[in-house]
Order: C-alpha cells, then structure tokens, then sequence
C-alpha cells in the first residue's frame, strides 16, 4: 500500500531538515532581541515551528523504513498523531500567555487549526493502515504537507516579526 511512495517521503524529509536549518539561521538573526521579552515568544512560536518541521522529518522518515508488516508504522504514526494533538494543546495555552504579540484572528488557522487537522489526519491514517483502506497514504502525505505549510508559514511570520522588531530594544 505504501509503494511509489518514495520520492515523496524523501522530498519531505529533505524539505523538513533543511527548513530546519534555515530556522535556526532566522532565530540567529533575533539575537538581538530583548531575551526577557522573547523567551515566551520563542516557547510559543519558535518551538512549535521546530516541532514541525521534525515532525515532517521524522515522519518522512518513518515512512521510508521497509516495514515487513503495517501495524509497527501505524502505531507509531497514530501515537506521534496523538501527542501532536496534545502538544497543540500545550502550544495554545503558551500562545495565549504571549502579550506583546498580537496576530490577527486569521493567523490562528495555520497556527491551531491545521496542525490539529494534521495530527487528526495522522491518526486516521494511522487507523486506515492497519485496515488496508487506501486513504491512509494520502492521509499521512496529507499531514505531512500541512505540517511542511505550518512550519513555512511560522518561520516567516517569525522572520518579518524579527525584521519589524531588531532596532526596537
């Protein structure tokens, strides 16, 4: 079920480690933003950001193992679904907390809605693998591409905050 996938995965996987990278060259850029006031930013934002782009890593990798049978890889893939959700949780109580901040009521869709779409996607797809239904490599592709797009969209809203905010402290 899961072959041809291949080039996808390791797109992915190569997508996610560099946009790794080039996050930590954007916080580099942040250094000489007030630490007092940016620790919980970075906590709130960064972090999820980082989060991410690992997770499209980790589960591109996951994927590219030649699993003898489906159960392994949909277990791990449901689990990682699963504490993705409750670290959304975790990241939305934080973004809360963050008072210098104040994104407009759209910016919450990339930042709460797709990453819950993404986790709740992992975890059907998860469920879908060990039935054999043929939607699950489209619902792990699905959760991967959104977390990607998540990620992309938290670097450079971080990028431009830094940018507006380097000559402010």
């Amino acid at each position: 079920m899961l072959h041809g996938w291949d080039n996808f995965y390791i797109t992915a996987a190569t997508a996610g480690a560099t946009l790794i990278g080039l996050l930590f060259v954007v916080v580099t850029l942040g250094t000489g933003i007030s630490a007092s006031s940016a620790v919980h930013g970075v906590r709130a934002f960064v972090t999820p950001t980082l989060a991410h782009f690992g997770g499209v890593l980790f589960l591109s990798l996951v994927m590219l193992v030649p699993w003898p049978l489906a159960r392994p890889p949909s277990i791990i893939l449901g689990l990682s679904g699963l504490v993705g959700l409750a670290y959304l949780g975790k990241v939305i109580l934080m973004q809360s907390k963050v008072d210098f901040v104040e994104l407009h009521w759209l910016d919450w869709i990339p930042y709460r809605g797709l990453p819950a779409l993404a986790n709740a996607s992992l975890v059907a797809g998860a469920i879908g693998l060990i039935d054999e239904n043929s939607f699950a490599p489209y619902a792990f592709a699905s959760a991967i591409v959104l977390l990607l797009f998540v990620g992309i969209y938290g670097a450079w809203d971080l990028t431009v905050w830094i940018i507006r905010n380097r000559n402010a402290t």
